[in-house]
């Protein structure tokens, strides 16, 4: 169980996540992770049949940074806005500082000159540890619910 306060860092942890993912503040994404962080996206069929393949794995946060760089300065794509609605976190179990967790996600795409459209749902599995920092990511796993996704991945789910 936890106490209110740690709840509402967790909650902050969150929605500032989706704010940066948001407003395209990539620089900022690695900070949500400690620095053996995780950061994979794994369709839905995969993981209920324990197979581990999964369409982006990023093992660390130098991968995470790496992944800002390609975002900022090599991928060449269409540009869009994205926006995150997250649910509530639902608290699994918390062990001393570590706090077992998942949300419910939509993430909705709009292309510059289009209309919105749901670009990825489903939900969030995320291992979060307390540091001096505040809450961060250990490992944040993003299950999609669809097995395909309507174009490449570029932005942060």
């Amino acid at each position: 169980m936890l106490d209110f306060a740690t709840f509402y860092e967790l909650q902050a942890l969150y929605s500032d996540y989706a704010m940066a993912c948001d407003s395209a503040e990539w620089e900022k994404w690695p900070d949500f992770f400690v620095e053996e962080g995780t950061y994979r996206l794994q369709p839905r069929e995969n993981f209920e049949q324990g197979l581990p393949l999964c369409l982006l794995a990023l093992e660390s946060r130098a991968m995470i940074r790496d992944r800002v760089y390609g975002v900022k300065e090599t991928l060449y794509h269409d540009p869009y806005y994205q926006r995150h609605i997250v649910g509530m976190p639902r608290v699994i179990a918390v062990d001393g500082d570590t706090i077992r967790a998942q949300a419910n996600y939509a993430v909705m795409r709009t292309k510059y000159d289009g209309e919105a459209t749901v670009f990825s749902a489903g939900h969030y599995r995320d291992e979060i540890v307390r540091t001096p920092a505040g809450l961060k990511f250990r490992s944040r796993l993003c299950i999609y619910d669809t097995e395909m996704i309507a174009n490449s991945v570029i932005y942060p789910i």
